[in-house]
């Protein structure tokens, strides 16, 4: 089955007007939207905002971080704000598990540079004094044109996921993206078998699909912090928190049978050697057709409906997130970020990069090249859902919709992120191999998890 032809839950195909309709029902409002096009001179759209963008003419500003669709799609674009700006780039990009485990120990050590950079441990940079705040630069007229720059154009969660408890911003949001459920639709329908909507039906359909060249099913599931988007999703979905009152609750009744379901789908249905999957490992599968279904980031579907990369392109069908029986799912979402260092010696010419990078018009070039952007006007644009797919687009809407921006703040926000993320993707990964049942391993994990936040 082609993505276009029947929507994520089976019920025909998605027409325009009831995308645009869902957009809206979560969304701010889409009314009189600006049609860019690419046959329009881009420099216009620049040029009419109220900001000198020769200030800062002849400073170099470093941009670090993760090889991710927002790298990919930004780095063909630099060479235009350089000659937009007079200001130079230089990129520093790496393997997603290698650079957040290198960018703390850069920031820690008290460096220059980065001056910008890519970032998730929201609580432990503001802790440590490494982000800069932006609410000031967002207020100078001579950096930023508001009317211009429009924020009432961001999606809601974009709005509200880097506010800090004091309303301070230490970041700008950069993509959008929530856990999607990804299935071969010829491995359905060989089996006449209907995209799964519970945990229960998830399972019996990845035991029932599985081959012996085809896993049924492919999750992260390596013993790290980096790993854990998946699995959280599940803990969301079957009503468990990550972090409750400053404690780790994932040894909570409703996590440890999250964790034995996660764990049960990998043990019976998973790929070998899924212990060691990151999401690199996921997609791969999928795209090989080695995997029959996958749940993980809705930005994967720019890979899988690439038919130069994907062996599955035609027959991909972007599905909702599982749920408990009754009730409603809950997908983990998130925003990938940039920051500015605080010891960054351009720190001006920098934000000038972020507003550049997450303004309308550059979203829209951003956007057209598959990327899941923070606006909703790229978001309903037709160059986007061409490129991302309108299934896909759905479906990941859909998955934002269902998330809750508070629960994922709660752990991505906390001071001691990384080490509580580990814990519980290290219990996590026992159970997936069999050492530990779910409640030991939960149990251990949230003690570990504890210890480390009251220091």
């Amino acid at each position: 089955m082609a993505p276009s032809e029947k929507s994520p839950r089976g019920r025909g195909p998605a027409s325009r007007r009831s995308f645009v309709k869902g957009l809206g029902a979560a969304l701010p409002a889409l009314a009189l939207l600006p049609r860019w096009g690419f046959a329009e001179d881009v420099a216009a759209t620049y040029a009419n905002a109220a900001i000198d963008w020769k200030q800062f003419a002849g400073q170099t500003v470093t941009l670090a971080g993760a090889i991710h669709p927002w790298s990919n799609a930004i780095t063909p674009l630099l060479w235009d704000f350089t000659k937009l700006t007079g200001i130079s780039v230089v990129t520093d990009f790496r393997l997603e598990t290698t650079y957040l485990g290198a960018l703390p120990i850069q920031l820690a050590r008290g460096g220059s540079t980065p001056d910008v950079f890519m970032f998730t441990t929201y609580g432990q940079g503001i802790s440590a004094g490494w982000l800069e705040p932006l609410n000031a630069y967002y207020s100078d007229r001579s950096l930023t044109d508001l009317g211009w720059y429009d924020e009432s154009d961001l999606l809601k969660t974009a709005r509200a996921f880097p506010l800090w408890r004091d309303g301070e911003r230490y970041a700008c949001p950069i993509t959008s993206e929530a856990v999607t459920l990804f299935i071969n639709g010829d491995a359905l329908a060989a089996r006449n078998l209907p995209v799964p909507q519970t945990f229960d039906e998830l399972l019996a359909t990845a035991n029932a699909i599985k081959t012996n060249e085809m896993s049924g099913i492919a999750m992260r599931a390596q013993a790290g912090g980096n790993s854990s988007v998946p699995a959280m999703s599940f803990v969301f979905s079957y009503g468990g928190d990550m972090v409750k009152d400053n404690k780790a609750a994932f040894a909570s009744p409703e996590a440890i049978a999250a964790v034995e379901m996660f764990g049960r789908l990998l043990s019976q249905a998973g790929p070998r050697g899924v212990g060691g999957y990151e999401w690199y490992h996921v997609l791969d599968d999928f795209l090989q057709r080695k995997t029959a279904m996958a749940i993980d980031s809705s930005n994967f579907a720019t890979d899988i409906s690439n038919p130069a990369k994907s062996q599955v392109a035609r027959q991909a069908v972007f599905a909702v997130h599982p749920h408990i029986a009754g009730r409603t799912p809950v997908p983990f979402m998130s925003h990938w970020q940039a920051c500015i260092n605080s010891r960054s010696r351009n720190k001006r010419a920098a934000f000038l990069f972020l507003l550049w990078a997450t303004s309308k018009p550059t979203s829209m070039r951003t956007a057209a090249a598959g990327l899941a952007t923070t606006r909703v006007s790229a978001w309903s644009s037709e160059d986007f859902k061409k490129a991302f797919g309108s299934q896909a687009a759905e479906a990941a809407l859909t998955n934002l919709q269902n998330a809750d921006v508070d629960r994922a703040k709660a752990i991505l926000f906390h001071p001691q992120s990384r080490p509580i993320l580990d814990a519980f993707m290290i219990g996590v990964n026992e159970v997936v191999s069999g050492a530990r049942s779910a409640k030991v391993a939960m149990t251990s994990a949230a003690e570990k998890a504890n210890a480390v936040i009251r220091g």
